[in-house]
């Protein structure tokens, strides 16, 4: 009888211990950085750099793009946004804006002319999904770009799914375009920094 309170004690304990040992586990996991928080860290730790990219896609619209030298210009970084001017030859029209607000991220595109005036088409994008995994977050067209798609004739693009992926173990940074019908890739090398390009339009240096 004595043998089995003390086995019964001893199991008792052992419960109490795993079980204390999940919930530190639990909470361990819980305060840990969010995948947005380690997707937003990766892209910060490129800061200041410039990457030569390849467009990896075969849609025969991006021969153009091909025919090219694209580099990336991982520029202005701050806690809640993040430019990355983008050269294709000598056009220096685009930039990626992400942004920051507690774990919502956004992604638009800052489209200018050479003299500095803002593209009709400009200012597109859309919010990251809520599911990230800390190396790549979707973006859908919000509702604001698809009112501008339409109002300038391209309403196929309201489908349009942005993507960026920031893989440091691969040595890649890589940028997406899908909807049906239409899909665009470029990646970067990480490992090979290059000079940067020329400032973008419209910057002041």
């Amino acid at each position: 009888m004595i043998a089995s309170r003390r086995s019964l004690s001893r199991l008792r304990l052992m419960l109490l211990r795993s079980g204390l040992f999940c919930l530190v586990a639990l909470s361990l996991t819980a305060c840990g950085p969010s995948p947005q928080s380690q997707f937003w860290d990766r892209i910060t730790l490129l800061c200041g750099q410039a990457f030569e990219g390849t467009i990896v896609s075969e849609d025969a619209a991006d021969d153009a793009w091909r025919a090219e030298r694209v580099v990336m210009h991982v520029r202005d970084c701050s806690a809640s946004e993040i430019r990355i001017p983008l050269a294709v030859g000598d056009d220096r029209s685009r930039t990626w804006v992400l942004t920051r607000a507690g774990d919502a991220l956004g992604l638009h595109h800052v489209h200018l002319h050479e003299d500095g005036s803002v593209d009709a088409l400009s200012g597109y994008g859309g919010l990251g999904v809520a599911a990230g995994n800390g190396w790549r977050e979707d973006f859908p067209a919000d509702d604001a770009t698809k009112a501008l798609f339409d109002r300038e004739g391209i309403p196929v693009s309201n489908a349009n799914v942005w993507a960026i992926e920031v893989r440091p173990a691969d040595s890649l940074f890589a940028y997406e375009l899908a909807r049906p019908g239409r899909f665009f890739r470029v990646e970067f090398d990480t490992s090979e920094p290059v000079d940067p390009p020329l400032p973008h339009w419209g910057s002041d240096g």
